[in-house]
């Protein structure tokens, strides 16, 4: 029998560390909360100093009894939950339900799954820290308060189903708020001149700036005419040189934040979708040695990693690549504002696992995750990235032409993973001499609206804002889009009209809780509880005067903020009522206008009237992926798999007989192939070009 219970999160993580522990531990998993609020009441005593009445979650008695159990029979119990204050919390429970005494020495902490990692922690139990457990407990009754509270006004007053929250409110207003400047943007036409040029079998381009010292827009067609009229092919005087050397430093190691933003730009993964994977390259993984973490524990928003792996980091470099591409060594161990530095930047476990020879043991995401993550480990201890940036100015007639180039000196971090390249390389000039054009061309152009969020620029933000923590930004926006707040176009985010209508209801009665200062501030202030500079019931008493004025002021307003269900013109295959586009925890679906007496319900199927190009049977129809992007495929799936990301329009392509699709984004709107690239029709931001034959 096994003489110590240690107790952890992941039934994964808990096989993992079992095999490393030996047969003297037996490792349980509580696979998330054993106790909690309760749901069907406030379970908050506001009278009572906001105290907490918690339960034991509901459906989770065969665990708990369980690990009552093997603790009954241990010599010792560890609390090894993970090591954030979520962690601390769900330790802190445990003990109450197991009845440890609170100043025994048994919470332990698994900052990587490795043997010697998890064997030292091991070794260096602590008590738990109640000011984790504090700053926990004040958010987890903050949020307990403006959802219980707010949600139902929200369903009297706006729609039944409804729910508001502090972060996920404030993530809704920014989104809302992007969508309101878009709509409200007028494009403005400015036009540009370019000139060609080739010097030495040199091909550069050269654009039109102003006068001397002074830069000048062109807002139409005939000011950019009255520059052409004044530009002489043969005339293009060089006036000056300049060569600067000029350096970009290494990234630094990935956070929670800047991993998911990433993963989201570079790989298309979701924050749900990049969690997911970056857990399961945390809890272990079997690469031919046993099961291995490969990762550090990945929810942070530290930089900082251990002296230890920067000098594999510099061993593996100056193996690889040579000294010269080994820089003397970064912990990147600054603290940032507003950090809780906890633990360490998200990091490979060892440097030497590299991605190919671990390749063979992960699926493709994660292992495109992890060569992510590898990789700028390694490139934040490589040297800096050198080049030469040439700028040529060229007299012509009193108008100034300029052209810019960058030559890669020395290649440093950028040796893996190349994300600099030389651009437009310049020809050996002089001051005096003169060169032609080849051709001179006008373009016109109109400025752009301001981008949609994508899930990466909006975890961005909420970030610089100080609005949630690493644990949070992937939950907060998954909330918003299963309430059907906010929908996918592409990676874009945007606001439905029920998005809309809350968070207008949310803006007119609660605009001085659910906004962006109020949010980070009380981010500060869970952080002042956790470092025990504050106490957690006087946060909540401060929060909770504001609250209470707001909430008696809503009660008094009698604004309609209804949002009704859509009637469709069909009938209720059970019931004989009609049927109603309804709005779930989901998202949309069709319902009967007889609940609840009648609960007949099916789901939405948008059609696009394309027949799909590959069956020649099916039908192309919208759907959604586990990721939640829209995306087109056939309706006879699985006898059929054709799917594409864009909408078809119907047309195949004249060139390869492809469907041809709609491709929109900031920068795109346009009618094209996605197989050999043709495109029929550029609709939006078009950009004409005008061409100058001298």
């Amino acid at each position: 029998m096994a003489k110590n219970l240690v107790i952890v999160e992941s039934p994964t993580k808990a096989k993992s560390i079992g095999k490393m522990l030996g047969s003297n531990y037996k490792v349980k998993a509580t696979v998330g909360h054993l106790r909690d609020l309760p749901k069907s009441k406030f379970g908050v005593d506001i009278k009572n100093n906001f105290e907490p009445e918690y339960i034991k979650v509901r459906g989770r008695a065969k665990t708990i009894n369980e690990l009552i159990k093997e603790a009954e029979k241990s010599d010792k119990v560890y609390l090894a939950t993970d090591p954030d204050r979520e962690g601390e919390a769900i330790s802190w429970h445990l003990e109450y339900l197991l009845g440890l005494d609170p100043n025994e020495k048994n919470r332990v902490e698994f900052h990587e799954i490795t043997k010697e990692n998890v064997k030292n922690a091991m070794k260096n139990p602590r008590q738990i820290d109640q000011n984790l457990v504090d700053a926990q407990q004040a958010r987890r009754v903050m949020d307990r308060i403006v959802g219980y509270e707010i949600s139902p006004i929200l369903w009297k007053r706006v729609k039944s189903g409804l729910s508001a929250g502090r972060v996920q409110s404030v993530a809704l207003k920014l989104i809302v708020d992007k969508q309101r400047e878009i709509d409200a943007f007028v494009p403005e036409e400015y036009w540009t001149i370019t000139a060609d040029h080739n010097i030495d079998k040199i091909d550069f381009t050269s654009e039109f700036y102003g006068k001397p010292n002074k830069k000048m827009k062109i807002s139409n067609e005939s000011g950019a005419d009255k520059v052409l009229d004044k530009i002489d092919k043969d005339s293009f005087k060089v006036i000056e040189v300049k060569k600067t050397k000029k350096t970009r430093k290494p990234p630094k190691p990935y956070t929670t934040s800047t991993l998911q933003q990433d993963a989201s730009n570079k790989l298309g993964y979701s924050t749900k979708y990049t969690m997911q994977l970056a857990q399961q390259l945390f809890e272990g993984i079997d690469v031919g040695e046993g099961s291995v973490g490969l990762i550090s524990y990945m929810r942070t928003d530290a930089t900082r990693i251990s002296q230890e792996i920067v000098n594999e980091s510099l061993k593996y470099i100056k193996g690889k690549y040579g000294d010269d591409y080994a820089s003397k060594g970064n912990t990147h161990g600054a603290r940032k504002k507003g950090s809780q530095d906890a633990h360490e930047a998200i990091r490979p476990t060892s440097i030497f696992r590299d991605p190919i020879s671990v390749k063979q043991y992960l699926s493709d995401p994660q292992y495109k995750l992890y060569k992510l993550i590898w990789t700028r480990v390694v490139q934040s201890q490589m040297t800096d990235y050198q080049y030469l940036s040439t700028s040529v100015s060229f007299d012509n007639n009193g108008l100034i032409f300029k052209s810019n180039g960058r030559i890669t000196t020395f290649e440093g971090f950028n040796k893996i993973n190349p994300g600099f390249e030389d651009q437009n390389i310049l020809p050996e000039l002089k001051e005096g001499d003169v060169i032609s054009a080849k051709k001179i061309e006008k373009t016109q152009h109109f400025t752009n609206p301001p981008a949609r969020y994508t899930e990466a620029s909006l975890v961005k933000v909420l970030e610089e804002f100080g609005i949630g923590r690493p644990s949070t930004y992937s939950a907060t926006i998954n909330q918003i889009v299963n309430r059907n707040y906010v929908e996918f176009e592409g990676r874009s985010i945007y606001p439905t009209e029920l998005g809309f209508t809350v968070n207008d209801f949310l803006q007119e009665n609660f605009d001085d809780i659910i906004n962006v200062e109020f949010t980070a501030d009380m981010e500060d202030q869970l952080d002042k509880i956790a470092e025990h500079k504050i106490y957690w019931k006087d946060v909540l008493g401060n929060f909770y005067n504001g609250f209470e004025k707001d909430m008696k002021n809503v009660k008094k307003d009698s604004t309609d903020y209804k949002v009704k269900d859509e009637i469709l013109d069909e009938k209720c295959p059970q019931c004989g009522h009609a049927l109603a586009i309804k709005h779930g925890r989901n998202g949309k679906f069709i319902g009967c206008t007889n609940f609840p007496e009648c609960d007949f319900t099916k789901s939405i199927v948008k059609t696009t009237g394309v027949a799909c190009p590959k069956c020649k049977t099916g039908e192309i129809i919208e759907k959604v992926s586990k990721k939640g992007k829209r995306f087109y495929a056939c309706n006879n799936y699985p006898d059929c798999d054709y799917a594409v990301w864009d909408p078809p329009t119907g047309e195949t392509c004249p060139e390869c007989g492809e469907l041809l699709v709609h491709k929109k984004n900031r920068n795109v709107d346009e009618i094209r192939c996605e197989n050999c690239g043709f495109v029929k029709e550029k609709k939006r931001w078009e950009i004409t070009h005008l061409s100058y034959d001298v």
